[in-house]
């Protein structure tokens, strides 16, 4: 379903301004084939390429060598097939909780009376419910990865990203948000979820595939 075929990236010493820059290789030639219905986890210490790799696969980042492909079409950019969970939650500011849930499903054209529908029904999923006419600022970090992961399951995506999604969140909430994962993922028909962590508790729940790396790229 998934294929990544000698996907390569590195940072550092592009252009004059680079000149004698140290070069750092994040990606060196990554292969590998991800089936439907497999959730995979990249395993890997700080710096050592996991985010890039999601972010080259939802098409937000161009790599220098190597290709992927998505049921046999390649991945040249971000499309509706693809949601990725950031660190860093990536809401927008301006809009309300459910204002970022059904920001996707705007930009697809969908009417409003049903993607409110949709939106509230991830929302309510995330323990969210009540919190729909907030703003980011408004609500503390945990609620805003909530609203982010809220937001990429409206989209119904073929393929699911996250990277590293609970780290912002309390134990409690983590283990909340992995059985609801967990449970959304096997109700619909997703194809395939792909998700970035360095906890080994959430990888024996979550996890049957892992993919790991295990240095970051030499530092200069």
């Amino acid at each position: 379903m998934l294929e990544i075929v000698a996907l390569s990236k590195t940072y550092g010493g592009e252009g004059a301004a680079g000149a004698g820059e140290h070069v750092t290789h994040v990606l060196d030639a990554v292969s590998f084939d991800v089936a439907r219905n497999q959730f995979v986890c990249l395993l890997g210490a700080s710096g050592c390429g996991k985010t890039t790799l999601l972010r080259i696969v939802a098409g937000l980042t161009v790599p220098d060598a190597g290709e992927i492909q998505l049921e046999g079409r390649q991945v040249t950019g971000p499309g509706q097939d693809r949601s990725l969970v950031f660190q860093n939650y990536g809401l927008l500011p301006w809009r309300s909780v459910m204002g970022n849930v059904e920001f996707g499903l705007e930009m697809r054209g969908m009417r409003k009376a049903e993607r409110r529908a949709i939106s509230q029904k991830y929302i309510d999923r995330v323990g969210l419910t009540g919190y729909e006419r907030h703003y980011p600022h408004q609500i503390s970090g945990g609620m805003q990865q909530r609203t982010a992961l809220a937001r990429a399951f409206s989209k119904d995506p073929k393929v699911l990203l996250m990277d590293e999604p609970f780290a912002a969140v309390d134990m409690q909430t983590r283990e909340m948000l992995q059985d609801e994962l967990l449970k959304i993922w096997t109700s619909m028909p997703r194809d395939e979820a792909a998700k970035s962590s360095r906890r080994f508790d959430e990888l024996r729940r979550l996890v049957r595939d892992k993919l790991r790396h295990d240095e970051a790229p030499a530092a200069p």
